[in-house]
């Protein structure tokens, strides 16, 4: 059973970004979007006008969280070889209702993936708003780089992010 990471996020979260569960880079990273193919912290800089990628990890979680960013994933554990979403067996969900308790300034939630957006039956009732964003991953590239950064990009103004 692979366990995932810690969430990201704090009183000042006003969009909580949800993953599926993290890849196998990740995981040996204990970073989230580690994969250097994955379009995540590209997409971020690109939105936060600042290269994340330049920044040390702490620095750029503390960054996503002075911005009002939280991120997590939808599973806290699974069984998975390989980093496809397609191969998560016997998923155990994260407390996500625990996390949102605890986020007053929270306006959505947006979920990277549909993996994730799986989960939106749940995140429908923790947040006055809730998204499927198109997948960071290396793995969906039927979506550009552009047409994702203008999807994120939509999501983020809403929230009050740009």
């Amino acid at each position: 059973m692979l366990r995932g990471l810690a969430p990201v996020a704090g009183p000042g979260t006003r969009l909580l970004l949800l993953g599926s569960f993290p890849g196998e880079a990740s995981l040996a990273a204990a970073q989230y979007y580690a994969h250097p193919r994955n379009q995540f912290w590209p997409l971020l800089s690109r939105l936060f006008d600042v290269d994340l990628r330049a920044l040390p990890y702490a620095q750029r979680l503390l960054e996503l969280q002075r911005r009002g960013l939280g991120i997590w994933d939808v599973y806290a554990a699974c069984e998975r070889e390989g980093s496809l979403d397609s191969n998560i067996r016997q998923a155990r969900a994260n407390p996500l209702a625990e996390l949102v308790a605890g986020l007053p300034r929270l306006r959505g939630i947006a979920h990277n993936g549909g993996e994730s957006a799986r989960s939106m039956r749940l995140t429908r009732g923790l947040a006055a708003h809730c998204w499927r964003l198109p997948s960071s991953s290396p793995a969906n590239a039927s979506w550009s780089f552009e047409r994702k950064l203008a999807a994120w990009r939509e999501v983020f103004a809403l929230c009050g992010l740009l």
